[in-house]
C-alpha cells in the first residue's frame, strides 16, 4: 500500500522569536566558500486555509551534479512540534497546495494526491486538480477558465522540389515579428502576438461541457467571481496583437449568460481583480501605460495605486491616493471592511492594510527591521505564517497573529550552521547626498573586526534594476567577502524602490548621475565614521549594478582601486536594439536613438563614451546568451580598457542568460571575484601583502 510518511527534520528547538530578530553569533569559524552548498533556501509558506498549518519547501545545493534537491515539510502553525518532511512512499513530493477543506495536495508519480495533515501516516488519495489557470466560484461548484482555442498548422508549402530541398537543408533561424528576444528563452523567442485567440469559459468543476462567454480575441487575464456566482470580472487587452503598442490590458466584467462590458479604456493598466466579501465593490490595481507615458514624454513611471468600484456603478474610490509606496496583490478580509497586502518600505517589506472607504488612510500593519517574504494569510485572517529575511542569518519560517504580534519560529534549518559559523553583523546607515536628499544603506563588518586592526578595505556593492532594492536578506556572497577580512557596503540609491515615487524616479532621464552621487556619497561617510582605507575601495554589481560599475569608473576615476562588472551596459545605442527590454530608453531616455534629444542622451549616458577616462583594473563577467544586456556590452566596455592598456579581465559563462545561474557557476564567480579584489586591493605601501 502506497502511504505518506511524513518524517521529522532536524529543526532544532522552538522558539519565541521578537520582531527585532537577531540572528548573529558573536563566536564561531570564518565562512568560507565551500559552505555555499551548505546553506539551503527556505520558501514558499503556504497556510492552509484553517490556520492550523503551514507547508514549505527547503532546497539543498547540490555539488556533485549541479543540481537543488527540494523537500517540503509541514508543521503546525503553532509551533508545537518540529516541521515534518512530506514523503510518499519514501521519496520526496513535488508541488504543492491545500484544498478549501485543508488537506494537503501534492504531486508524485505523476499523479496528484491529497491527504489531511494531521496524521502523520494517512494513506492519501489520488485527485485529479483543477487545469492550469482554473478559477473557482465563492461555492466552488464552477470554473472559470481563459482557454486557447485550437488553432490548425498549415503544412509548408513549397513551389518546386528543389525549393523543399534547400529548405529542410538550412540550418539557421529565420523570424520576422520585433519581440525575437526574451532572455532566458530559446533564439528566436516565440512571437507572443501570434498566439492563438483565447475565450473565456464556464463550467462544472465536477466537470461537464463549457460554456463560452467571451468569444472575442482578447485574452482574458486576472479572472475572479463575484460572490453570487452570476458574474465574473477580469482583464483583456483587445489591441493586443498590435506588436507596435504596449499591452495596456483594461478592466471587464462578464455575466454568466455571456453579457460582456468594457468598464475601461483610459491608457491604465490594470490588474489584481478582486470582489468584496458582500459582492458591492470590486477592487482592481492601476498604473500607467507605457505608450502614455511615451506618448506625453512624462518624466516618472507613475504610481501604482489601489482602487475600489461600486459594482453596477461607476464611482471609484482611489484608496492609496496619499500614500507613497507600492502596493503588493490584495486580499479582501473576511468582514470586507479592509483590503490587506504587502510593500517595500525602505529595506522592509511589511503587512499592510487599507480600509475600502473614502479618505482612507493606509495601515502599517507588521513592524520592525526585517522583510516578510512571501506572506499567506488563512482564510479568517487570524494567522499568517512567513519567510523572515534578516541580513545575519539565512531564511526560515515563521507565523504569527494578522496583526503580528506572537510571532512564532516554526523552522530553524539552519540552526548547526549558525552554532558553527560566525557571521558578521550589519549595520543600518542613513546619509546625506550631495543634494542633500538622505540615502540608507547597509555597511557589513568584516569577520573578526577590530576599529585597532584598520584600515580595512571596502567593497561597494550596488543592486540592479534600477527600480528594486537591497534590505534584509541574507546574501552569502556579502558574508563571503565579509569573511574574507572586507566592510562590504550596500546602497539603496536613488531609482530605488521603497522611498516613495519621487525618490524612484529621481533618475530619469541621467541614469548614473544622482544615483551615482549617492554611492559616492555613501563611500564618504563610511570613511569618517570607520577604519576604512580611501585607496583600498572596490565597486561590485551585476546588471544595473554592472552599468553603475562601469558607469563609477569612468566618472570618479580615483575612486576605485579595483571594480567587478557584471552584465552591465555600456553603450545604449547598442542596446536598443539587442536588448530585451527597449521600452527602458523609450521611456526613462525620453526616445529612441532616432530622435536627436533621446540618441544625445543616450550617447551622453553611456559608460563606453567616458571609458577614456578610466584608470581601474576591472573584471567582467558576463552569460554568453544574455538578452537583457547582451554579452557585447560587457565586451565592448572590456576592449575599451584593453586597448588602453587598463588591466581587464573577462569571465563569460557559457550558456548563460542575464541571470547567471547553476551552483558550479556561482562559486567560480566567488572565486575569481574575490581573487581580483585580492590582487588589487592590496595595501598601497606594498605590493605583495594580501588585504586581511
Amino acid at each position: 500500500m502506497t502511504r505518506l510518511v511524513m518524517c521529522g527534520v532536524l529543526a532544532g528547538a522552538v522558539s519565541l522569536v521578537q520582531p527585532s530578530v537577531a540572528a548573529q553569533r558573536a563566536g564561531g569559524r570564518a565562512l568560507t566558500v565551500e559552505d555555499y552548498y551548505h546553506v539551503q533556501t527556505v520558501g514558499n509558506p503556504q497556510i492552509s486555509p484553517d490556520g492550523r498549518w503551514v507547508a514549505f519547501s527547503v532546497s539543498a545545493r547540490v555539488e556533485q551534479d549541479n543540481s537543488s534537491r527540494t523537500e517540503i515539510h509541514l508543521a503546525p502553525t503553532d509551533g508545537s512540534v518540529s516541521p515534518r518532511r512530506v514523503l510518499h512512499y519514501g521519496r520526496d513530493v513535488g508541488d504543492f497546495s491545500w484544498s478549501a477543506d485543508s488537506r494537503l495536495q501534492y504531486g508524485a508519480d505523476r499523479q496528484q494526491w491529497t491527504v489531511d495533515p494531521a496524521t502523520a501516516s494517512a494513506v492519501p488519495e489520488p485527485i485529479t486538480l483543477l487545469p492550469d489557470g482554473a478559477v473557482p466560484s465563492a461555492d466552488r461548484k464552477w470554473i472559470a477558465l481563459a482557454r486557447d482555442k485550437a488553432q490548425p498548422r498549415p503544412a509548408p508549402a513549397h513551389a518546386t522540389e528543389f525549393e523543399r530541398r534547400h529548405e529542410e537543408r538550412f540550418k539557421g533561424k529565420t523570424f520576422d515579428w520585433k519581440d525575437f528576444q526574451r532572455d532566458g528563452q530559446p533564439f528566436p523567442a516565440p512571437n507572443l502576438r501570434a498566439r492563438p485567440a483565447a475565450e473565456l469559459v464556464i463550467q462544472p468543476a465536477s466537470g461537464g461541457e463549457a460554456q463560452v462567454l467571451v468569444a472575442t480575441d482578447i485574452r482574458p487575464t486576472n479572472i475572479a467571481w463575484h460572490p453570487n456566482g452570476l458574474l465574473l470580472a477580469f482583464t483583456a487587452d483587445p489591441d493586443w496583437r498590435n506588436e507596435l503598442t504596449y499591452e495596456r490590458p483594461d478592466l471587464w466584467i462578464a455575466t454568466t449568460d455571456a453579457k460582456v462590458t468594457r468598464l475601461t479604456d483610459d491608457g491604465y493598466v490594470y490588474g489584481d481583480v478582486g470582489f468584496s466579501p458582500d459582492g458591492a465593490w470590486m477592487s482592481y490595481a492601476r498604473s500607467f501605460g507605457t505608450d502614455t507615458i511615451i506618448e506625453q514624454k512624462l518624466n516618472h513611471g507613475g504610481p501604482r495605486d489601489l482602487f475600489v468600484r461600486r459594482v453596477g456603478g461607476a464611482d471609484t474610490i482611489n484608496l492609496t491616493a496619499n500614500w507613497n509606496l507600492e502596493p503588493g496583490d490584495t486580499q479582501w478580509s473576511p468582514d470586507g471592511r479592509h483590503l490587506y497586502f504587502t510593500a517595500a518600505t525602505g529595506g522592509e517589506i511589511h503587512l499592510f492594510r487599507v480600509a475600502a472607504a473614502t479618505n482612507a488612510t493606509v495601515e502599517q500593519v507588521t513592524k520592525g527591521e526585517r522583510r516578510l517574504n512571501g506572506l499567506t494569510i488563512d482564510r479568517a485572517f487570524k494567522t499568517i505564517a512567513y519567510t523572515l529575511g534578516t541580513h545575519a542569518a539565512p531564511n526560515d519560517v515563521f507565523t504569527a497573529s494578522i496583526d503580528g504580534s506572537g510571532e512564532r519560529r516554526i523552522s530553524n534549518i539552519h540552526a548547526r550552521l549558525m552554532a558553527e559559523i560566525g557571521f558578521t553583523p550589519t549595520e543600518k546607515l542613513r546619509w546625506a547626498s550631495r543634494d542633500g536628499t538622505m540615502i540608507e544603506g547597509w555597511l557589513t563588518m568584516p569577520y573578526g573586526y577590530d576599529r585597532a586592526k584598520g584600515p580595512y578595505p571596502l567593497i561597494v556593492n550596488s543592486h540592479g534594476g534600477p527600480h528594486a532594492a537591497v534590505g534584509y536578506a541574507f546574501d552569502f556572497k556579502k558574508q563571503f567577502f565579509a569573511a574574507n577580512g572586507y566592510f562590504v557596503l550596500d546602497t539603496n540609491f536613488r531609482s530605488s524602490t521603497g522611498y516613495g515615487d519621487a525618490f524612484k524616479w529621481a533618475t530619469w532621464g541621467a541614469w548614473g548621475n544622482k544615483d551615482g552621487e549617492d554611492v559616492v556619497s555613501g563611500i564618504d561617510h563610511v570613511l569618517q565614521s570607520y577604519p576604512i582605507d580611501a585607496r583600498r575601495v572596490g565597486h561590485i554589481g551585476h546588471s544595473y549594478g554592472g552599468f553603475m560599475t562601469n558607469w563609477l569608473i569612468t566618472q570618479y576615476p580615483d575612486r576605485f582601486a579595483a571594480a567587478v562588472s557584471g552584465a552591465g551596459i555600456s553603450n545604449w545605442i547598442s542596446d536598443y536594439g539587442t536588448a530585451d527590454i527597449y521600452r527602458t530608453k523609450e521611456t526613462e531616455f525620453f526616445g529612441t536613438p532616432w530622435e536627436t534629444e533621446a540618441r544625445d542622451r543616450m550617447i551622453a549616458q553611456s559608460p563606453i563614451t567616458h571609458a577614456g577616462r578610466v584608470k581601474t583594473p576591472t573584471l567582467f563577467v558576463h552569460g554568453e546568451v544574455d538578452q537583457r544586456v547582451p554579452y557585447e556590452e560587457g565586451e565592448q566596455m572590456y576592449f575599451a580598457l584593453k586597448r588602453r592598456g587598463v588591466p581587464a579581465k573577462m569571465i563569460q559563462y557559457a550558456d548563460q542568460p542575464h541571470g547567471i545561474s547553476g551552483h558550479w557557476n556561482n562559486v567560480h564567480r566567488m572565486i575569481n571575484e574575490l581573487k581580483w579584489f585580492r590582487q588589487y586591493l592590496r595595501s598601497p605601501a606594498t605590493t605583495t601583502t594580501s588585504p586581511p
